[in-house]
């Protein structure tokens, strides 16, 4: 099975998130990630969701998505066509004596401290889930206290936008 992220642009109104998801989950499809939120188009919000999937099952939930009332447009977003990016903030055990190690690590993911307590530091980092793996496992040793992880933010390269056109595709 193959990682396909979507970028679908919807009506910005109540249930719609709720249909989309319900769409994929009617057909066993496990959503690795999602993430929602407004454009830049007032009265529009985009879903972006990470699946895997073969191709022709996933053809097949894409006109489904596209028959929904509120479903703008679809667009597969291709790593190489795309900047795809996630987000995270890590709690990590930091004493006086850790401190400095915690942050330089930190440092070479350049990931930022947002929070410092006596007892830990609080990591923000985005990129690729790959960094975002790396990073996690530089800190491992020091203890991770907590994890909180976003979706997939993606977005099409170049000048191009999902809404230069209102007409519906996949």
């Amino acid at each position: 099975m193959a990682r396909h992220t979507l970028s679908v642009l919807v009506e910005d109104v109540p249930g719609v998130l709720t249909r989309v998801a319900s769409l994929f989950a009617r057909r066993a499809f496990n959503i690795n990630s999602l993430a929602v939120g407004p454009t830049e188009m007032p009265g529009m919000s985009r879903i972006t969701v990470v699946v895997e999937a073969e191709d022709d099952l996933l053809e097949q939930v894409t006109k489904q998505l596209n028959k929904l009332i509120n479903v703008i447009k679809i667009v597969e977003l291709i790593p190489d066509s795309s900047v795809q990016r996630d987000h995270i903030l890590v709690k990590v055990r930091a004493d006086a004596s850790t401190r400095l190690q915690v942050t330089q690590a930190a440092d070479l993911f350049r990931a930022s401290v947002v929070d410092v307590s006596t007892d830990s530091l609080i990591i923000e980092a985005t990129g690729t889930p790959e960094k975002l793996t790396a990073l996690l496992s530089v800190l491992e040793p020091f203890g991770v206290r907590e994890i909180v992880q976003s979706g997939t933010l993606a977005i099409g390269r170049g000048s191009k936008s999902m809404g230069d056109r209102a007409l519906r595709s996949a």
